[in-house]
């Protein structure tokens, strides 16, 4: 969700994106923290040696935000290489147009 909503704001994204990714890289150090002090914020012991709870319900949802913005980085990156590509060809026909076709220009003298 938030991926989608901050679409328009790349350095903001750039900088979410970057901590999720921190996130998810340091999520075995969450889940061992975690796994210590599961009685201040818990009844059950959900987390275990191999990091299946934290994975399934903490990383891959990250993860998957991540992967919406690089999908739409790309999807922003071929919308912008189509503009441009439109804008150089409207640039050439132009230019071809005024070889084919110059400009008349009448000089007209300020004596008549």
């Amino acid at each position: 969700m938030t991926a989608l909503m901050t679409r328009n704001h790349a350095n903001f994204q750039i900088i979410l994106f970057l901590i999720l990714l921190l996130l998810v890289y340091f999520s075995e150090s969450i889940n061992e923290v975690a796994a210590s002090k599961w009685m201040l914020f818990s009844k059950q012991q959900y987390f275990d040696s191999k990091g299946l709870f934290i994975s399934i319900v903490f990383s891959v949802p990250i993860l998957m935000n991540c992967m919406i913005m690089v999908a739409s980085w790309l999807y922003q990156s071929s919308q912008l290489t189509t503009n441009l590509k439109r804008a150089q060809l409207r640039q050439r026909a132009k230019i071809r147009q005024t070889i084919e076709n110059p400009p008349t220009t009448t000089n007209k003298s300020k004596d008549e």
